[in-house]
């Protein structure tokens, strides 16, 4: 009986745990991310200091592309030409990004959104951690301007 309602208990603090992604919720995704981690599925962490580059999303009516950017430090990004059109897909409780360039297609789920988090898991159960980023603009003097 114990046991019967431990397993209960875990399972609803399991199933509460998970944040419900929403049709609303889509429009978060525009905007520059910055990977901070990768959890791979055995629960190995790699952490990103510093990156290079910037996943730029833009979204519409569920369609849009994802960039590669370059942060400069007058605050401006240099665009590279790698992009791939994505298509968000809502099933059941699961939502999906679809991408799709000339070569290839996969999707990712994503797992949480919010204004300053995104979270998506890969069919091989990889977990990219973004935080959401902003344009970095040193002035002459060196002080980071807002």
């Amino acid at each position: 009986m114990k046991n019967t309602f431990m397993i209960l208990v875990l399972s609803l603090l399991f199933v509460s745990c998970k944040q419900e992604v929403k049709p609303e919720d889509i429009a978060k995704l525009n905007g520059y991310w910055e990977i901070e981690k990768v959890v791979f599925d055995k629960g190995e962490e790699k952490d990103y200091k510093m990156n290079e580059t910037f996943d730029f999303f833009q979204i519409k009516d569920n369609k849009g592309v994802r960039t590669k950017v370059m942060p400069q430090f007058d605050g401006t990004f240099l665009t590279t030409d790698t992009f791939e059109n994505v298509s968000v897909r809502f099933a059941g409780e699961h939502v999906f990004l679809d991408y799709k360039t000339d070569y290839t297609k996969w999707s990712e789920e994503i797992i949480s959104l919010s204004d300053k988090e995104l979270v998506v898991k890969n069919p091989q159960k990889i977990e990219y951690h973004y935080k959401k980023a902003a344009p970095i603009n040193l002035l002459n003097d060196g002080e980071k301007t807002k």
